[in-house]
């Protein structure tokens, strides 16, 4: 069997609230870490904890970053989604599945890997909650060992994720090592997918579309920020806050230059904002779909007015109230002539992203060519 090097897709089955999201960053910060190109991919519907859950890490070593029709590697851990997701696996397909879900015969040729996660997390503590939140660590260790994974770079990211909170990093290491153990001891490797070392990251780093665009605005110039929370780009300013804290003050005086203002709707923010250009600030604000419908009558006023602007449109499906937690790109159009009545089309700066965690700017071919009058910005 010809081993597959450094080309694999990881899903993960969970639910909400269960800490699945600090194993899977691991992971994906392990592979990144060994210089393998890789992407993460959070799926996931607008719902409380306890509901399903998806994630994807793709490595790629030529690149690619984008997720794959199918998935080579499952891990299952939600008894609600499990027959479901099993059957989405194709031939040669590697399952790593928690003993105690039930799932229906599975054909053989696929690979089952059944671990007594459990039983596994009894000698790590007994606290019931506990176990609950760090039984994922579990398959990251199992996966850790399976694939080759460098038990150093688990160990740093680990690190790097937990590494001011020493009793939960105690115990999340605990559960990783369980799962490599158990995996080295019982678990013959079947399947050809393995991860080894690469130089293809380097002078990179690993970040999501919210925070890239935050870094961006900060290294654009940006003084005054006004939002209003709305799911998926709330991230942004809030990345965005933190940064601005840490870069922005005078070393003589430890004061702000910066301002960052959570007004009570998007179309305060938004006017805030063509005040701040007004007064010569460089200002922006970042809100989703029903936010951009509403700040469309100020968005034509400042073309109207010739006022600087930014407004980052971090898409989400619709129409209308749509659904939060589904990344979109079909905002572009409307982002690219928002407002009513008499206006140049070319105002509006578009783009495209796939989600919030790989946005792509892209300015339409003949708006310079027609227009040169708008300052207003919009990136969706």
């Amino acid at each position: 069997m010809a081993n597959t090097i450094n080309d694999f897709s990881i899903h993960v089955a969970t639910v909400n609230g269960s800490g699945s999201q600090t194993a899977n960053t691991v992971l994906l910060r392990a592979l990144f870490q060994m210089g393998i190109p890789v992407s993460g991919k959070n799926l996931f519907p607008s719902n409380i904890a306890g509901l399903p859950t998806w994630f994807t890490i793709r490595a790629s070593k030529d690149g690619y970053v984008a997720r794959r029709a199918g998935n080579d590697v499952l891990v299952v851990m939600n008894p609600e989604t499990a027959a479901e997701d099993v059957a989405a696996m194709g031939p040669g397909g590697v399952i790593v599945i928690h003993d105690a879900i039930k799932i229906p015969p599975v054909p053989p040729d696929r690979i089952v890997y059944s671990v007594p996660m459990a039983k596994l997390m009894e000698s790590i503590t007994t606290d019931v909650k506990l176990r609950r939140l760090v039984i994922n660590m579990i398959y990251v260790g199992v996966l850790a060992e399976l694939l080759g994974i460098a038990e150093d770079e688990i160990e740093r990211a680990l690190d790097g994720q937990l590494g001011r909170k020493p009793k939960a990093l105690a115990l999340n290491h605990a559960a990783v090592k369980a799962g490599w153990t158990y995996a080295r001891e019982h678990l013959e490797k079947r399947d050809p997918f393995r991860a080894e070392r690469m130089n293809a990251n380097a002078g990179k780093i690993l970040i999501d579309g919210n925070a890239a665009a935050a870094l961006g605005a900060m290294f654009g110039g940006v003084t005054v920020v006004t939002w209003y929370p709305i799911t998926p780009s709330s991230s942004l300013v809030e990345t965005l806050a933190g940064y601005l804290a840490r870069y922005r003050k005078d070393p003589a005086t430890g004061r702000a230059t910066y301002a960052v203002v959570q007004a009570e709707d998007e179309i305060a923010a938004i006017g805030m904002v063509l005040g701040a250009g007004w007064a010569g600030a460089r200002a922006m604000t970042s809100t989703s779909g029903p936010g951009i419908s509403l700040m469309a009558e100020f968005a034509g006023y400042g073309y109207y007015a010739e006022i600087p602007a930014v407004i980052w449109d971090i898409q989400r499906v619709g129409p209308s109230t749509g659904l939060p937690t589904r990344t979109a790109q079909g905002d572009v159009q409307f982002a690219h002539v928002v407002s009513h009545g008499d206006r140049c089309c070319c105002r509006a700066r578009c783009a495209t992203a796939t989600s919030s965690r790989s946005p792509r700017s892209i300015s339409p071919s003949g708006c310079r060519r027609r227009c040169s009058c708008s300052r207003t910005s919009i990136s969706a």
